[in-house]
């Protein structure tokens, strides 16, 4: 019972870092506007690790990896605690099991990525309803423009209605739950087995 309470802390916590610091990469990444309280709060958030992490590890031109590995080192850390807290017996397995720890990492980062456009997708149809001139929109617009412009290409619009989010979300939404779910299912049984 406590080891399921401290399990469910632990992935709360690490799942939410790796959020905080997947938005920052993507912000930085697709160039949104860091003057929204939004983005702002990002950055406040992530600062602690981000600092002293870009010390050691250099961004590449403008993508900035040590933000980026600080989310993959996240859900690392959340493989490894679930396994530990599992009474899996971390110290004494072979390189093998390692590999497919740091595959789970990067299958969790995977996914959570998805999951971060597919909300920011869906947030912003919404709002594009109810309030389109919210402080947020140009942070979504920036964040989802991407996404939305590669779908655009191939979906017309119906009227004055634009589909791409729509079928976007539904594709992200197959695309969790056909591949990187059965993955990461398949990679945790064959680590347990």
């Amino acid at each position: 019972m406590l080891t399921n309470a401290l399990l469910f802390l632990i992935k709360t916590v690490l799942d939410l870092l790796t959020v905080v610091f997947l938005l920052r990469f993507y912000f930085q990444l697709l160039k949104v506007p860091f003057q929204n309280q939004a983005a702002q709060m990002i950055v406040s958030l992530t600062n602690f690790a981000v600092k002293p992490v870009r010390k050691v590890i250099p961004s590449l031109g403008k993508i900035d990896i040590s933000t980026l590995m600080l989310g993959y080192f996240c859900q690392l850390l959340l493989t490894i605690s679930s396994l530990w807290l599992s009474d899996f017996p971390l110290l004494i397995v072979g390189n093998g099991i390692w590999l497919k720890i740091f595959t789970m990492a990067l299958l969790g980062t995977t996914s959570i990525s998805i999951a971060i456009f597919l909300y920011a997708v869906l947030i912003q149809a919404i709002l594009s309803w109810v309030n389109p001139y919210t402080p947020i929109a140009p942070v979504l617009n920036k964040l989802t423009n991407p996404i939305l412009s590669f779908f655009r290409k191939f979906i017309p619009m119906v009227g004055n209605i634009d589909l791409s989010p729509l079928v976007f979300i539904i594709t992200a939404q197959l695309l969790l739950m056909t591949i990187i779910a059965p993955l990461e299912n398949s990679l945790f049984k064959s680590i347990i087995s």
